[in-house]
Formats: structure tokens, C-alpha cells, sequence
């Protein structure tokens, strides 16, 4: 008998099919709008110029000479693609000198480069974690967390967001069931742009025996002197198991990395799945990542980082004092704060979000719109951020655009929530 079901019914009953149309009716959707040159502070998106507060070009990156230099270099010698894995002929020096130069920079023993960050999440956990271990992830986790963690079979629990005692709970019940424990979570969280409590949650695995890992996606390349991440801000990367860093923000270019042990390395480099037969990334790709990290790790990088961290804190005090709902910066345990490059704007309601975000864009801004199950029920937000590379007169006038918009969205949709 041939089946009942078609498989193609999830895709024409959805339950945001109707929200989609509306959506694209009113020229309301946020996604996949076209960009019509490079990720600058202003670009040229559908025919108009915006500001852009919705790029992960934190260090403003795209647009250096020296780094589309070292795309340029890397097509001349290596041609356009590798055609085939790392593990077969898809190896070049180039990669080889980007894990070195990572390794170094983030003090770890080796690294492995793979061809997306998402991979990296996905090859390390599906591979170092098996059906008889526990995985222990933030609820505010990166998806490729997520993803890794179900192909990994490993039993997951997740724990509410940075909350440290669901954090030790959860680590009595995975040692009470025996097999590893890895406890994994973001550095920076890509919606929230909080820090996750890293000394609190090393101390808690070194208690229980677990490793950790640390996303650093977020952070490689902003926090810390050395723009090593959240493990070298709060000084902890002598108690992180493994980090895992992104290509395609502070680097201007994509990929990912995952860095830690040799031994520990090694064995990802013969047994990850999703390393060994995805194609090796490209090497303008490769060329541009290897110029980006010596820009860093140049006398040049602090005062990159500086000025990107100068420039969130200054849109997320104009954000505040214009009455917005911003999410509050992380207090560090020695009284200071720490607003990351990702400043959300926390709206609430999920079609109040997209009238918002269609009110700026109209009016010269773009930003990211973030729904359920992106962030939790009723808690949609803009997610802003900012490069080292606006300087004050752009962030004035976006600011100047939020305080207009906002007037005149809260008088036809009612006050949005406030902060204040």
C-alpha cells in the first residue's frame, strides 16, 4: 500500500506560512533582504542607502585593503576552489599557517580549521561526544550547539540561561548517570550579547570532572587584551577544555575553528565527519582569515578592539536614554561592566518587532529582527550591532532615526517596552 503521508505537507502547513504571506504582502519581511555592496558602516541595500546596525563585521574588517589583499594573493596562487576535503587534496599551506597562527594567538596546543563555524560546532561535539555521555548547554546556545549536540547522541540537558544553579543540577543528574560530561556555552550570546559566567562555570566542572568548551564565536577578535575572547577577559583559558571560534565576524571572512589539546585535535582531524567530507573552504576565504588574524595580533588590534567596544557602549547609552528597552550590560565580578558589539533591543511582541524594524528600515537604518524560537515566547528584539568602524556622526544619526521612529511607531502601535 502506498503511504498517506507526503512529506512535503510540513512545508505547505506550517505554522508561520500565514505570518510569511502577510509579511511579503506588506514589504514587512526582515530576512533575506539584498545588500548591493561590501558590509561598511553605510551601504547600499535595495536601491537606498542605510546605516548598517546589523553586520558581525565588528572590527569593520570587509573593507581593509590588507585583507582583501590576502583574498586576492590567495586566488592568484590557488585559483577560485580546492574541489575536494581538507583530509584528501583540499590542504594548503594557507590553512596550515591559519591554525598555527590560532593556536598561538588563543595559547593552545593546536587547531583545527574547518570550512564553516557552524561545521566546527557540528564536527567537534558529533564527534568527541558518544550515545553514553552527557552534554550540558546554555538555553541561549548557539543552534550549531544544538545541531552538534543531537548528532552526537549524546543525552542533552540544557539549563536555563547563565543560571548557575540549574547549571549544578543539571551536572548532579549527568554524574549520577554515568559516561563524560561535557558542559558547553557561548562566550557572547548572539541575541542577548550578555557574557556568560565563565569562572562560575569552570569552578562548577572542576567540581563535577567535566570539560568545557567555550563558543568564542562573538568574541574572538573584541574582548580580552590579546582579542583572545571570553576566556582571556576572565581569565579562565587555563580551565576551557576547548574553544570554538567563527571566521565570519571580527575575521571579515568565513570558517571556524576549533582549538585545544593536540591529542584532542588530532583526533578531529581523522574522525570528525562534517570536517572530513565537506569540501575545503576557499582560498580567498582561507587568505582573508590568515590577513584578518595578523591585523589583530598586530600592535593595530587593541585599539580595534577598543574602538568597537567604545562604539557599543556609546549606541547602547543613546539607546537607553531614548527610552528603549536595551538589554542591561554583564557586571564582572569586579564591579565593572561589559557591553558587548551586540546591543539588543528587546521589543516583546513579535509582529510589533517587524513593524519596528520596517519603520528603520524605511527610514535609513538596518537591523536584525529576532522571533521565537530564535529567542524565548514574547520575547522578540532588534538585535543591533556595531563596528570599530562607525564613527560617532553615523551612530548620532542612527540614534536621531531610532528617537523619530520610535514616536511615531508608539503613537500608531502603542508604547513599546521601556527600560527606563
Amino acid at each position: 500500500m502506498p503511504t498517506s503521508i507526503d512529506v512535503f505537507a510540513k512545508a505547505r502547513q506550517h505554522e508561520r506560512l500565514e505570518q510569511l504571506k502577510s509579511a511579503r504582502e506588506m514589504d514587512a519581511l526582515p530576512y533575506f533582504r539584498v545588500l548591493e555592496g561590501p558590509t561598511l558602516p553605510i551601504v547600499e541595500m535595495e536601491g537606498k542607502r542605510r546605516i548598517m546596525l546589523g553586520s558581525n563585521n565588528y572590527l569593520g574588517l570587509t573593507g581593509d585593503e590588507r585583507v582583501r589583499q590576502g583574498a586576492l594573493d590567495a586566488i592568484a596562487k590557488y585559483g577560485t576552489g580546492l574541489t575536494g576535503s581538507r583530509f584528501l587534496n583540499g590542504t594548503i599551506d594557507l590553512h596550515l599557517e591559519l591554525e598555527r597562527e590560532l593556536a598561538d594567538w588563543l595559547e593552545t596546543e593546536d587547531a583545527l580549521v574547518f570550512t564553516t563555524g557552524h561545521q566546527a560546532n557540528l564536527g567537534a561535539l558529533g564527534t568527541i561526544l558518544g550515545p553514553g555521555d552527557n552534554v550540558i548547554a546554555d538555553s541561549g546556545d548557539h543552534a550549531s550547539i544544538l545541531d552538534g549536540c543531537i548528532l552526537s547522541r549524546a543525552k542533552l540537558r540544557a539549563f536555563r540561561h547563565n543560571r548557575m544553579d540549574l547549571l549544578e543540577k543539571a551536572l548532579v543528574k549527568a554524574t549520577n548517570d554515568g559516561g563524560g560530561i561535557l558542559v558547553v556555552v557561548d562566550g557572547v550570546f548572539s541575541m542577548e550579547g550578555d557574557v556568560a559566567p565563565l569562572p562560575e562555570i569552570a569552578d562548577l566542572c572542576g567540581r563535577f570532572g567535566a570539560r568545557l568548551m567555550v563558543d568564542e564565536a562573538h568574541a574572538l577578535g573584541v574582548l580580552g587584551a590579546r582579542g583572545a575572547g571570553t576566556c582571556e577577559l576572565l581569565g579562565v583559558e587555563d580551565r576551557v577544555d576547548l574553544r570554538m571560534a567563527t571566521f565570519s565576524k571580527s575575521l571579515a571572512s568565513c570558517g571556524g575553528v576549533i582549538a585545544g589539546p593536540a591529542d584532542v585535535i588530532e583526533f578531529l582531524r581523522i574522525q570528525s565527519r562534517p570536517f572530513m567530507f565537506t569540501a575545503a573552504a576557499v582560498p580567498a576565504a582561507v587568505g582573508a582569515t590568515l590577513a584578518a588574524v595578523r591585523i589583530c595580533r598586530s600592535d593595530e588590534g587593541p585599539e580595534l578592539f577598543a574602538r568597537a567596544l567604545a562604539n557599543a557602549r556609546y549606541l547602547h547609552a543613546g539607546l537607553s536614554e531614548l527610552g528603549f528597552d536595551v538589554v542591561r550590560p554583564t557586571r564582572l565580578a569586579d564591579g565593572s561592566e561589559v557591553v558587548t558589539t551586540v546591543v539588543p533591543v528587546v521589543v516583546g511582541d513579535d509582529w510589533k518587532a517587524v513593524f519596528l524594524w520596517k519603520a528603520l528600515y524605511d527610514a535609513g537604518i538596518f537591523v536584525n529582527v529576532a522571533l521565537h524560537p530564535a529567542v524565548p515566547p514574547a520575547g522578540a528584539l532588534l538585535r543591533t550591532s556595531v563596528m570599530a568602524t562607525h564613527d560617532r556622526e553615523t551612530l548620532d544619526q542612527a540614534l536621531e532615526i531610532f528617537g523619530r521612529v520610535k514616536l511615531s511607531f508608539e503613537s500608531e502601535h502603542g508604547a513599546l517596552p521601556s527600560g527606563l
